[in-house]
């Protein structure tokens, strides 16, 4: 427990305010509502937007502040007001600018090391290097290479694996380790990218695919029109306390449990974060202790009726590891995988109420797993409408995303 909060809970917090916590500060309830297109502050309301599957960010964006995909590029590509980088749980996220300091200096420096020694004991284990320590001089060397590489001109991975012969050496992949052994060159961009050396920058393929041309963070920030000194690194408590204080206002409140699972950090960093902040305890309805921001301890009322459709791995769907008081177990079952991932949700006043996808036309349809009042399911049913007419005919086709069967 953090030794500087209050020693006792300064009061419950119920499932219903904090499912219209849930709605205001994740710009979801119409209350909250944001400056149209404005792409860095939908980031902000969710600390940061998941950008695994590239489509997730213009879709999240959307559903915040009505961004169309010019919007997203825009602040991805030309103003980069948000910037793709390997962080929390070795995902990949679009960060606003300003909060790139903290999160290399804890969050992404853990999973940077954590895939450097990975690495390193693959390069063993294949026969590369004799022993750990050889190993680890080899990923430095071949990093080395890569960013010298990419301090001439941006280069896609399979440019730089075509230029650079050591890249396409073949290990088998931890994760498959029974499966043809894979080219390097994906891991050794993977150790780059968490360290923050490089990212990813403008993008070769369209918006629903990620073919990034890998940059220098230093040529990335100074070609920024919001560039200052978010060039450089936060020590290690510094970040972790930052990333605390905005998870905290955007998700609040949380238990320890939720903020370990959100950063893919250690108990310790969270319990040390938390005192750094001044968290204050209380309790949630199921009697769990958990923490609020300190400037936000007074109670939230409900915003107005609110329905909402997210991506896959949007930040509101992946906000927490206890998710009972937004979805009940029968629909979380159907929304999340095994990973804890979520699929696409539909979401009535802070409640995920079932999924959606698209025929094989591009109609977004809804695909409720409770019973729905006729309130829910026409502002449902309009924003289905809604979201058609954005995707204008293109049928999202990734991993999460998948177009319903044909009848």
């Amino acid at each position: 427990m953090p030794a500087s909060p209050a020693t006792a809970p300064v009061r419950t917090v119920s499932d219903a305010e904090r499912r219209a916590r849930l709605g205001l500060r994740h710009a979801l309830a119409g209350e909250a509502a944001l400056v149209p297109g404005d792409v860095a502050a939908a980031a902000r309301s969710v600390v940061c937007l998941h950008a695994t599957e590239a489509a997730s960010v213009y879709l999240s964006a959307w559903a915040r502040c009505g961004a169309g995909r010019e919007d997203v590029e825009a602040s991805l590509y030309r103003d980069r007001s948000i910037v793709k980088q390997m962080a929390m749980r070795r995902t990949v996220f679009a960060i606003p600018q300003d909060l790139l300091p903290a999160v290399r200096g804890s969050a992404a420096a853990r999973v940077a090391t954590q895939q450097q020694a990975l690495l390193a004991r693959s390069l063993v284990t294949g026969g590369v290097a004799d022993d750990v320590t050889a190993a680890s001089r080899w990923v430095e060397r071949a990093c080395a290479q890569v960013l010298t590489r990419l301090q001439a001109s941006p280069a896609s991975t399979r440019h730089l694996r075509e230029e650079l012969p050591l890249l396409a050496l073949r290990l088998p992949r931890p994760e498959a380790p029974t499966a043809p052994p894979a080219p390097i060159a994906s891991r050794v961009l993977t150790v780059l990218a968490a360290t923050g050396q490089v990212v990813r920058g403008d993008n070769e393929g369209d918006w629903t695919t990620s073919r990034p041309r890998w940059t220098p963070l230093q040529t990335w920030i100074a070609g920024s029109t919001h560039a200052t000194a978010h060039t450089r690194t936060l020590p290690e408590a510094q970040g972790y306390a930052e990333l605390v204080r905005r998870w905290l206002w955007a998700y609040g409140p949380g238990t320890e449990a939720d903020l370990t699972w959100w950063l893919g950090a250690t108990k310790t960093a969270v319990r040390r974060a938390l005192a750094d902040v001044g968290a204050v305890e209380v309790d949630l309805q199921d009697g769990s202790q958990a923490w609020l921001h300190p400037d936000d301890v007074d109670e939230v009322g409900p915003p107005q009726a609110w329905a909402a459709l997210l991506p896959a791995l949007d930040p509101t769907t992946m906000g927490w590891k206890g998710r009972a008081f937004h979805v009940d177990a029968t629909t979380a079952a159907t929304v999340y995988d095994r990973a804890g991932n979520g699929l696409p949700t539909a979401w009535w006043n802070g409640h995920i109420i079932g999924t959606w996808s698209q025929q094989a036309d591009g109609v977004v349809i809804v695909q409720p797993h409770v019973p729905l009042s006729g309130a829910a399911d026409r502002a449902l049913r309009r924003k289905a409408g809604e979201l058609t007419r954005w995707l204008d005919g293109r049928v999202l086709r990734t991993t999460s995303h998948r177009p319903l069967p044909s009848p």
